[in-house]
């Protein structure tokens, strides 16, 4: 029994918790029997009840997941805990494991939990690969209990897992390539996302903007979605007074050449607008546009005096990034593009301490209510290419998911254009489908472009074979052995999975493959072996590494799990 909902991360509320777990885990331990007389299961389980229970929940968990995978997946229905809403159709692993909260069985339970949590988090890091992460997942786990039951040893077969993991790790980066031709983009968005109209989109942007490229995605006007381009750079914070606006049939401000000045400082003696001006008309700048902390009024009735707007045009917007520490990476962006430097608060006490030398410049600045930005800024660069390349590095090798979505929006930034990816929808929930739908395939194109491709279709995890099966035969450890024999015939499953999806029996398909030795793969939309790159079958090197990694190492993490704790009252709700 499938306890289902469109949630965030699980968090469990008990009523009430009368006693410290820890005590009631030690009186548990010291007195099992004294629980079951009382009428309550023991909270501490062992083997074999500890595999047999979470086995019972991983597959439950994967096979309602296995039915995703390939480019003809079926879908997963899954209902609504609100009235009168239609049930949710997904055929994404990830998502499907998202609203799965809780199974029949505490033990079951913390199997199942314990996939959800490993494809909750590779869907963020990569966007795709869940399907194909859950029935590797569930192959090494199963065979794996199978060896244990047997007398294998289970530290020593992690041991053998892991070691095995990057022998394949190491053969797929060496069968890595770079996309070849700007179409195989929208073919291969096709593979991830099965929208034609959306993938052709998403291919474009990311051919014209590359891997770095800022892109957002909103609700559109109509049914058809379009995509816009935007040239320049721009931040989500608009000018601090209505009366600064130079045009007000379209509501903005434009600078041409003018100068900019950003600052954690807050502006509030008029002597500081009036040094800043000072300083404008020394370097004839016939306009300013001020990122500051804020501005009193006092300081905005100078800049705005008629006779002083008439000499110089000072436009002020707030510091994007609010109070955190994006208020001074911002700032940093700003200073790096416009050859200016920061006037920060730790060196500066008011801003006529200010000099020429802190001026950035851009060619146009524009600034309207919610925005402002600028193109063709006057950075060094050189200095800019290296500030692009240091946070590039540091996207490769961050792990957190909100962290590399601020790197990429910084990126996109630096390097100068962005793109709009309008929605069409007929109704609001088609929207949030198709926008989750984009958001997880524009991720996978990222990851595509910046690690290259492998062949698609299971094929990549095909070709490895050779590599484990030599291993194997030099192998003389029975538990060595064992893991490079469960690691070949889960690296199959993928494949498996995908052809039984389709309706065909894989068996036969492989054997043709494997006579190509892994050149070619099958194009289930013709039936028959075709070259990955002319047919555009192709997935992200990234994502299928990551897809494995997650695998293996959570089911080598499982396998040596011998004892489950459960707290002594069971969760009553969940909150979100």
């Amino acid at each position: 029994m499938l306890n289902l909902y469109s949630a965030a991360p699980r968090v469990r509320h008990r009523k009430s918790e009368p006693h410290n777990n820890l005590q009631e885990f030690q009186r548990i331990v010291k007195h099992p029997m004294a629980a079951q007389k009382n009428g309550r299961t023991p909270g501490v389980v062992f083997q074999p009840k500890t595999h047999q229970g979470l086995q019972k929940g991983v597959n439950l968990m994967v096979n309602a997941i296995r039915p995703t995978l390939g480019p003809l997946p079926r879908s997963v229905c899954i209902d609504r805990i609100f009235p009168g809403k239609p049930p949710e159709m997904l055929d994404s692993g990830g998502t499907i494991a998202k609203r799965i909260l809780e199974i029949q069985g505490r033990n079951a339970d913390m199997g199942a939990m314990f996939v959800r949590h490993m494809l909750w988090k590779l869907q963020e890091k990569t966007g795709d690969g869940t399907a194909t992460a859950a029935v590797i997942f569930q192959s090494i786990y199963n065979q794996g209990i199978a060896y244990l039951a047997a007398g294998g040893n289970a530290m020593r077969l992690r041991s053998f897992l892991e070691e095995g993991l990057r022998l394949i790790l190491s053969e797929l980066d060496q069968m890595s390539i770079p996309f070849a031709r700007p179409e195989q983009l929208a073919r291969f968005a096709e593979t991830v996302c099965h929208d034609p109209q959306l993938s052709s989109l998403l291919g474009e942007i990311f051919d014209i903007l590359g891997p770095y490229g800022r892109l957002e995605i909103r609700s559109g006007r109509g049914r058809e979605s379009t995509r816009e381009y935007v040239q320049g750079i721009y931040w989500e914070e608009g000018m601090l007074s209505p009366h600064m606006i130079l045009d007000p049939r379209q509501g903005r401000s434009i600078l041409a050449d003018g100068g900019v000045l950003a600052t954690d400082l807050e502006i509030d003696d008029p002597q500081d607008i009036v040094h800043i001006m000072e300083l404008a008309v020394e370097a004839g700048l016939s306009g300013v546009l001020l990122v500051v902390k804020s501005i009193s009024d006092r300081a905005l009735g100078v800049a705005l005096n008629p006779q002083n707007w008439e000499k110089v045009k000072i436009l002020a917007v707030k510091t994007p990034g609010g109070f955190s520490d994006g208020a001074h990476i911002a700032l940093q962006d700003i200073a790096i593009l416009t050859g200016g430097r920061v006037v920060l608060k730790t060196t500066h006490t008011y801003l006529r301490h200010a000099s020429l030398d802190d001026f950035g410049s851009a060619r146009k600045i524009w600034v309207n209510r919610d925005t402002f930005g600028f193109t063709t800024g006057k950075g060094d660069p050189a200095l800019v290419r290296k500030y692009v390349r240091e946070l590039q590095r540091a996207y490769r090798q961050a792990d957190k998911v909100d962290e590399k979505d601020n790197l990429i929006l910084r990126i996109g930034r630096l390097l100068g254009g962005s793109a709009t990816l309008w929605i069409g929808a007929l109704t609001e929930e088609d929207y949030e489908n198709r926008k989750m739908l984009a958001e997880r395939t524009s991720r996978a194109l990222r990851t595509a472009l910046i690690n290259g491709v492998v062949p698609g279709g299971g094929c990549a995890y095909l070709t490895c074979h050779s590599r484990l099966e030599a291993r194997t035969s030099q192998a003389s450890d029975p538990d060595e052995r064992a893991a490079f024999r469960i690691l070949a015939r889960a690296l199959e499953e993928p494949f498996r999975c995908l052809m039984a999806n389709a309706g065909l029996n894989s068996g036969k398909i492989q054997a043709l493959i494997h006579k190509t030795g892994g050149h070619q793969v099958y194009d289930l939309r013709t039936h028959s072996l075709a070259d990955p790159e002319a047919a555009g079958l192709l997935d992200a090197a990234g994502v299928v590494c990551e897809a494995l990694h997650s695998a293996v190492s959570s089911a080598a993490l499982l396998l040596t799990t011998d004892v489950l704790v459960h707290l002594r009252n069971p969760p009553q709700q969940y909150n979100t």
